[in-house]
């Protein structure tokens, strides 16, 4: 088959109407909008040529925050400097996340209603099947041998049943890829068909200043203003950890946000945490968008909070969550290529991607007791914690349903994401009989 020339460079307009344009339909979570971000980059504008679009997604899977969001930031820094992965990235974010802020007003207002309530019921069940398909795409990917599956089965214990902080999890996940990978070959390297700006040790620190100094103004104000125990400064230092500390997709940061948000800070319930999942999935735009929801709840909730307290919780929470992307880009995307051809970097990568099964697993576990069953109970464990489990005489057959509809849906028939969390929202309407 015969690859055709690349395009013209596109101007910035060019790039922010495309960039717009897959930000208003990147449904589908992160698989959804690289596939879409290919089909315009590489298939239909020939801005960017195969090859480079497989070099920027592996230097990005290598980065910790949002990977899509980062693979459409590196596309227009690749396109039109700065300014082009300013827009590209801004724009990947911007409609999905004013959605998710209208949405989580109204839910914040009319949440109880019983007519809302039931739709979110089937929502929330409906995100139990995303998890069971993500489970299976990141297992294929993922779980490559004994050692990977090894590696899962020690993440998911060490989160459920030892309780263990996530970012210990994963740092003892790469330490043992770093291990593995001097027995491991180097890989192979691509030769990018964009000729790529030239590395310089100089420009690198001064983007990784000023773009570090800007992703940390609101949290440095919050703090001199408010204090470190206001609830603005609490979510922007949480999102800001979070931020630095997540490999592995949206997923392996609902772990993290379940057991910070919800069980230490209590600043939602993990049905809530759920229902936000449910608006950040049937939304364009990136999953990771529950952050927002979840920044919203907790200056929402807060004690003499309201709307404009929770605004501007969900602004500092969506800020620096995305804005380290743009850090890690502008200052590591021209080291890039000899990142990505390192042994150890590979190790990391891997080891810490099979351990990201066994937090999926984790997370579809506590959210499936909270939505799957009506009740739960909690043992004594050896070492001093308590262990939270389902009450098997108190399941929840129409909740069961919808999620096993749902995950044979998405699974099996690959279905439109949009569809099957409509179609779900409906079934939980007759929660209102049942």
């Amino acid at each position: 088959m015969t690859t055709l020339p690349l395009a013209q460079t596109p101007s910035l307009g060019a790039l922010a109407s495309a960039s717009f344009r897959i930000g208003c339909l990147g449904f589908g979570g992160p698989a959804g909008q690289i596939a879409l971000m290919h089909r315009v980059f590489v298939e239909e504008k020939r801005w960017i040529s195969e090859d480079e679009y497989l070099h920027a997604l592996n230097y990005c899977m290598l980065l910790p925050g949002p990977e899509a969001q980062q693979l459409a930031t590196y596309a227009g820094w690749r396109l039109k400097g700065v300014a082009g992965g300013v827009i590209a990235g801004l724009l990947f974010v911007l409609p999905g996340a004013l959605i998710v802020f209208a949405l989580t007003w109204l839910y914040a207002v009319w949440g109880t209603v019983p007519l809302v309530a039931a739709l979110f019921y089937g929502v929330k069940a409906a995100v139990i099947g995303f998890i069971a398909e993500a489970l299976v795409k990141v297992g294929r990917r993922a779980l490559k041998g004994p050692q990977d599956v090894a590696l899962a089965a020690v993440a998911f214990l060490a989160l459920f049943l030892f309780q263990l902080p996530f970012p210990l999890v994963i740092g003892l996940a790469a330490g043992i890829g770093l291990a593995r990978s001097f027995s491991q070959p180097i890989p192979a390297a691509v030769s990018p068909s964009i000729a790529p700006e030239k590395a310089s040790g100089v420009k690198a620190l001064r983007a990784a200043v000023s773009w570090g100094a800007l992703w940390f103004a609101p949290l440095i104000a919050a703090m001199v203003l408010l204090g470190p125990d206001h609830v603005l400064t609490k979510v922007g230092v949480f999102f800001s950890k979070l931020a630095v500390l997540t490999f592995g997709g949206a997923y392996t940061v609902l772990a993290y946000l379940q057991q910070h948000a919800v069980e230490a800070e209590g600043w939602l319930t993990a049905p809530q945490m759920i229902d936000g999942l449910g608006l950040a999935e049937t939304t364009p735009g990136p999953l990771v968008l529950v952050n927002q929801f979840v920044g919203f709840m907790a200056g929402w909730q807060t004690d003499g909070g309201g709307l404009w307290l929770a605004a501007a919780a969900a602004l500092m929470a969506s800020w620096c969550t995305f804005a380290p992307s743009f850090v890690w880009i502008f200052a590591g995307a021209p080291f890039a290529e000899g990142f990505r051809r390192s042994r150890m970097a590979a190790g990391m990568l891997q080891a810490v991607t099979a351990s990201v099964f066994g937090i999926i697993a984790k997370v579809a576990v506590v959210f499936g007791m909270a939505v799957l069953f009506q009740g739960v109970f909690s043992i004594a464990l050896p070492w001093g914690d308590d262990l939270a489990l389902p009450d098997p005489a108190r399941p929840d057959p129409l909740a069961m349903a919808i999620a096993i509809g749902a995950a044979i849906a998405l699974i099996r028939y690959k279905a439109n994401i949009v569809l099957v969390v409509a179609a779900c929202a409906l079934a939980g309407l007759l929660s209102l009989w049942v």
